[in-house]
């Protein structure tokens, strides 16, 4: 049975890190590209940060420098490194296996998480 369990979400202040955890369960990291989705109250879901099995990464514009995103294949756990948060940065975020780049670039996925929100106060 295929599970994503995010945690690591909380309540910052701008400036402040965070750092979420995604454990994977059913299946391996490796056999899928691996991302990170956020979602605010009134947006549209958005790509925020994405690896596959061979290190290429993809990040969204408005993270690149502040956010990365690292599998731990040993653990099959996915993390996103969040610092110099910004209020904006508010959302639900989502955990989520893809079955290739062309799905993550349409903001698809196969599989996804309960999300864990992240709240930055100015």
């Amino acid at each position: 049975q295929v599970q994503l369990v995010e945690s690591g979400g909380g309540s910052v202040q701008a400036g402040g890190s965070l750092r979420l955890s995604c454990a994977a369960s059913g299946f391996t990291l490796r056999s899928y590209v691996m991302g990170w989705f956020r979602q605010a109250p009134g947006k549209e879901r958005e790509g925020v940060a994405a690896i596959d099995r061979f290190g290429s990464t993809n990040y969204a514009e408005s993270v690149k420098g502040r956010f990365t995103i690292s599998p731990d294949n040993a653990k099959n756990t996915l993390y996103l490194q969040m610092n110099s948060l910004k209020p904006e940065d508010t959302a639900m975020y989502y955990c989520a296996a893809v079955s290739g780049w062309d799905r993550w670039f349409r903001n698809e996925y196969q599989y996804r998480g309960q999300g864990t929100q992240v709240t930055v106060s100015s």
